[in-house]
């Protein structure tokens, strides 16, 4: 895969336009979930992924090693979303209202339902440090190895599996917690 990426990287770089919207659909994901575990909110993350492409195909031949372009593309969009994050001035953790929305279609107390425990678990997560949060969304939402997320994050492997590990049980920890409230 590495690979083919790095010919994508080649072919876009000699002004193949197809060759960089297939970086652009194959890595807009894994962007986009590292915007938002550093932005905490899903339209900043969109912008800030999206703008990071942007910076990224300018700058495109930059990039090293064009095996290592989702690493080198994780650094740019960590980078925009702080950034970001510093311009706009956010200092408490805000809600992924939109995370882990899933399609409606069932009756309005299902979509409820559905609606309350997505809150739930987007205010789990929000609480969550920030390279567990990236470590879950990349290998929970967006289906990453932990060697791909080792790689991309700059970090060994082992201590990926480490946050990926922390991140659920605090999570499973803080849904156990609410609704041991409710009862």
């Amino acid at each position: 895969m590495t690979d083919d990426v790095a010919r994508l990287v080649e072919l876009a770089l000699a002004g193949d336009a197809g060759a960089a919207d297939t970086l652009v659909r194959r890595h807009m994901g894994a962007a986009y979930a590292v915007a938002l575990a550093v932005t905490r909110n899903p339209q900043d993350a969109e912008d800030v992924a999206q703008d990071a492409f942007v910076l990224a195909l300018e700058r495109l031949a930059e990039c090293r090693d064009p095996r290592r372009f989702a690493g080198w593309l994780v650094r740019i969009v960590r980078n925009r979303a702080f950034n970001h994050r510093r311009y706009l001035g956010i200092r408490a953790a805000e809600p992924l209202d939109e995370a882990f929305q899933s399609p409606g279609g069932g009756s309005p107390a299902d979509d409820a339902e559905r609606a309350d425990l997505r809150d739930r678990l987007n205010a789990a997560v929000a609480e969550l440090p920030q390279s567990q949060r990236e470590v879950l969304l990349l290998h929970d939402l967006e289906g990453w190895k932990h060697r791909e997320i080792g790689d991309v994050l700059g970090m060994p492997e082992g201590t990926v599996r480490y946050h990926l590990f922390n991140a659920r049980r605090a999570v499973r920890g803080r849904l156990q917690a609410l609704v041991r409230e409710e009862d």
